[in-house]
């Protein structure tokens, strides 16, 4: 399945692949947040929560689409946040793994903490 996440600066589309928290976050498209800011991380509330599946991951690619069960947010790390080592993207804690961003992951630097985020099918 693909999504577009639309911010007031731009928008960019993921691809995610077939799990139970994808099936989940599909069932309550089209949503609307606000979006936070973390280090080099995008993340914003759903309404949606489901439960941490195995193959949870805390350090992830940046680009990796993932959903932080303890806040029933999504999370869209592009770079380090303020817990990572280096130059790594770690979470919060063990996120759900959804899929990837589209392109480049750093067109996310353009969100500002409070934008209001949509997401929909592409």
């Amino acid at each position: 399945m693909q999504i577009r996440i639309s911010w007031p600066a731009g928008h960019l589309t993921a691809t995610l692949e077939d799990t139970a928290t994808t099936t989940a976050l599909e069932a309550a498209l089209p949503l609307a947040s606000t979006a936070r800011t973390w280090g080099e991380e995008v993340y914003f509330a759903t309404p949606v929560s489901p439960a941490l599946e195995a193959g949870a991951q805390q350090v992830v690619e940046p680009g990796t689409v993932a959903f932080w069960t303890d806040g029933d947010a999504l999370a869209l790390p592009y770079g380090p946040t303020p817990i990572s080592r280096g130059d790594e993207s770690r979470l919060a804690s063990p996120c759900n793994i959804l899929g990837r961003v589209d392109g480049d992951p750093r067109r996310l630097a353009t969100v500002h903490d409070g934008d209001p985020i949509r997401v929909e099918r592409a």
